[in-house]
């Protein structure tokens, strides 16, 4: 395609919308960005604030191991994991779908340990927390529970 990252302004754009229904509890909002620099200026402190947006996870330019562990540094450090939708893909490249989870799964995976290694959560948190980014975000997000099985689902 012919998208190209640049910056990108979230927070006075939608704050007409988000005062409106960034509380309500049957609206749902989640924000994708090309902009890796508005995760922990904007859309970090704008899921950690309003209930209805969630963060997308980084796709198109930024969807391999380095990207991800951006993320995670800027976004998740800041928004916390439970304001994102954990890993979704958009891709037309069937094929890869597969590997695309296991990168997701693999960089979360090595976030996690990091925690656990410096002692900011203990092991049994860091399984929920797995479990949480590698299917239960998603399945939550998107309100696909009710399809998976029910170890896959979060609380």
């Amino acid at each position: 395609g012919a998208d190209f990252p640049v910056p990108v302004e979230f927070t006075r754009p939608l704050q007409p919308l988000l005062n409106r229904f960034g509380n309500h509890p049957n609206y749902h909002l989640v924000l994708f960005t090309l902009d890796e620099t508005a995760y922990a200026r904007e859309l970090a402190p704008l899921a950690s604030y309003y209930p209805a947006v969630k963060l997308g996870p980084p796709w198109w330019f930024h969807d391999h191991l380095n990207g991800m562990k951006r993320f995670f540094d800027q976004a998740i450090d800041s928004g916390g994991i439970y304001n994102t939708v954990g890993f979704n893909d958009d891709t037309r490249a069937f094929l890869s779908i597969p590997a695309r989870h296991d990168v997701w799964r693999r960089a979360s995976a090595n976030w996690l340990s990091q925690l656990v290694a410096r002692q900011i959560v203990n092991k049994e948190t860091a399984h929920q927390m797995m479990k949480a980014l590698a299917c239960g975000l998603a399945l939550k997000a998107y309100e696909l529970e009710k399809y998976a099985p029910v170890e896959a689902r979060i609380p």
